[in-house]
């Protein structure tokens, strides 16, 4: 269908046998290359005037000579940017790629023509400038490898974690940025097989981390982690590096508690929902409950305790979780402090017994 569907015919190279017919549906380029340079005019010609809604009779148009194998270029699949002068400011990305690679480039965001290429499977903007990520990223539903490494980001979006992204994102790489935390929304990535996040300001590990049951490789090195979360134990890995965070000394016996005593009727429903499994959602509760909700802590116990519990530190072995574990200091430790919660002071006491039993 050409009649009223030519979004743009690009002739600027027309006199060396190339130009591009650029159609609004489907939305695609059509790159012709190594044209006879008068055939080429007489077709584009024939091309306005169909679009324009002319009698296809009278179009001029030549006997079609079946192309050589060795004249029809592939759709193109993979394109490698390294420098800002090689970045097409003109031209647009064919729509055919999965593998685009935009590296040192100084791109202060991603280009809006990056969010039109649905078809890609890895992208690599590593060594920008980028500060902000848009939320149309998570519409690129065939993305698995994602290298944002060496960049300005200060946040990475609870959005794109709830968009398409959360089947096929394997790969995420957002090392050497400026974030300080991510969102518990990232657990929702449950694809995720590596997860790169050195060289940043990380002040906590998402709550929820647990969750992310594929994932096999962590890093986490060189940011400000004082302790790792409580579902941390939940991982199953194959390589942990955690090198370069000011982990705190664990003390057992030096608890905070936030116990609110008796509990409060919120308290109690909540555990009472979490305990039980109590279908909910945001048709049935505030959504602010439903977040407080699908936070919850849980005690030694196996109870669930929200804005009531009593919260100590422990040690844990990185070995519970990983096969290989890189020395979190150079002392050559593979211990790192975890939370623990207890939802009571029965629960706290009985912990404590033993572990005073086993010190001594």
């Amino acid at each position: 269908q050409v009649q009223q569907n030519v979004e743009r015919l690009f002739t600027r190279f027309v006199e060396e046998g190339k130009a591009t017919v650029r159609l609004r549906e489907p939305a695609v380029d059509l790159c012709l290359s190594k044209a006879n340079v008068i055939s080429l005019k007489t077709f584009l010609s024939a091309v306005r005037l169909a679009h324009q809604g002319n009698d296809t009779a009278v179009l001029p148009l030549s006997p079609l000579v079946p192309a050589k194998n060795s004249d029809v270029e592939k759709p193109k699949t993979k394109m490698i940017i390294t420098s800002r002068r090689d970045y097409p400011l003109t031209k647009s990305f064919p729509f055919s790629l999965e593998h685009l690679q935009t590296s040192y480039c100084k791109l202060a965001r991603i280009d809006s023509r990056v969010l039109c290429l649905k078809k890609l499977r890895k992208l690599d903007l590593s060594h920008n400038h980028i500060k902000q990520l848009p939320a149309t990223l998570g519409d690129l539903v065939c993305l698995q490898e994602l290298d944002l490494h060496d960049n300005h980001l200060e946040a990475f979006s609870g959005a794109l974690c709830s968009s398409g992204l959360q089947k096929s994102l394997q790969f995420l790489d957002l090392s050497q940025n400026q974030i300080q935390a991510l969102p518990v929304e990232l657990c929702q990535l449950r694809g995720l097989v590596q997860l790169r996040l050195d060289d940043n300001a990380l002040l906590r590990l998402p709550c929820r981390i647990g969750q992310l049951s594929h994932l096999r490789f962590l890093s986490a090195a060189r940011n400000k982690l004082p302790f790792l979360p409580s579902d941390f134990r939940k991982l199953s890995l194959e390589n942990l590096d955690l090198f370069g965070n000011p982990f705190e000394q664990p003390n057992p016996l030096v608890p905070n508690i936030q116990l609110k005593i008796p509990l409060t009727l919120l308290e109690c429903a909540a555990r009472a929902t979490v305990n039980h499994r109590i279908p909910y959602g945001c048709h049935l509760l505030p959504s602010h409950l439903c977040k407080d909700l699908e936070v919850a802590k849980t005690c030694r116990c196996g109870s669930a305790c929200l804005s009531s519990f009593i919260q100590i530190t422990v040690t844990m072995n990185l070995h519970h979780v990983a096969h290989t574990v890189v020395l979190v200091d150079n002392m050559g430790g593979t211990d790192a402090p975890i939370l623990c919660y207890f939802c009571s002071l029965d629960c706290y006491s009985q912990f404590l017994d033993r572990h005073l039993q086993s010190s001594g």
